[in-house]
């Protein structure tokens, strides 16, 4: 089994020549172009593929075969990267705050990474779907940070970091995270967790996400696939059949699969 993370492989594939030293800069292009090159989604849940997070599976299923897939196996994936490039980076595990009431707390099951260079702390984070930021994010309190798509800030509360991003003119919250490092274990874990409890949006929904030019949003859930501009409007479409959806996952995110494929979402029987 091969244990060594594809390098030369990734920066095809996204499209970069590989840095020659560890950078800020050099992150901000990573993040870009991953986010829009490898398009975040759920597929593999869907169609009852197993999620393994080992540099073999990561290499075949994101690099070589060009499905894409979500934050365990995005970030997972980076994290292999960054650190064969000479970075000093640390998993963090978060809860994710989107579109949950107040006083709710939902299980530490998203991965992100905090990444040191030159003594100074940057989070990246390739796997939140459609909110997935492009470029590196400062891990400095109340400091407004502009990305090549939203603005993006980091609160604090109660000992927790709070990551927002700037949404129709609103601060909205999309996780809540500490400093504590989330182990290879605590990753199998909450990744078998999200890849197979009823109570998980992967395996309840249809979720595909990558970013576009010009501060652009794509995305998919269920069966409406929604184009968002910059300035956040958004313009969607009902997809009307298994065979549409094949069409625009091959169109807009690079993603073939074999003609007459199903996908097995709750409710949705016609994917």
């Amino acid at each position: 089994m091969n244990d060594r993370i594809d390098i030369d492989g990734y920066f095809a594939r996204i499209g970069l020549e590989i840095p020659r030293k560890p950078s800020v800069e050099a992150l901000n292009r990573i993040a870009a172009a991953h986010v829009a090159t490898i398009p975040f989604n759920n597929l593999g849940v869907l169609r009852g593929h197993p999620i393994r997070l080992d540099v073999a599976a990561l290499n075949r299923k994101l690099i070589t075969e060009g499905l894409g897939g979500y934050c365990f196996e995005q970030n997972g994936l980076l994290l292999h990267i960054l650190t064969a490039l000479g970075y000093e980076v640390t998993p963090l595990g978060a809860r994710v705050r989107v579109e949950v009431p107040p006083g709710v707390v939902t299980p530490r099951a998203h991965l992100l990474l905090r990444v040191d260079v030159g003594g100074e702390p940057w989070l990246m984070d390739v796997g939140f779907g459609a909110l997935s930021p492009t470029a590196a994010i400062k891990l400095a309190v109340d400091v407004e940070q502009q990305t090549p798509h939203e603005r993006r800030r980091i609160a604090a509360a109660d000992g927790r970091f709070i990551h927002q991003a700037l949404l129709a003119g609103k601060w909205k919250d999309l996780y809540e995270f500490t400093l504590d490092v989330m182990h290879p274990i605590d990753r199998e874990v909450a990744n078998w967790w999200t890849s197979t409890s009823p109570a998980s949006r992967f395996t309840t929904r249809l979720i595909v996400a990558r970013a576009g030019p010009l501060g652009q949003r794509l995305s998919i859930d269920n069966r409406e696939f929604t184009i968002r501009a910059a300035d956040g409007i958004g313009v969607s479409h009902t997809i009307t059949g298994a065979e549409e959806l094949l069409t625009i996952l091959e169109g807009h995110f690079a993603i073939v699969l074999p003609p007459g494929t199903r996908i097995d979402v709750p409710g949705h029987s016609w994917l």
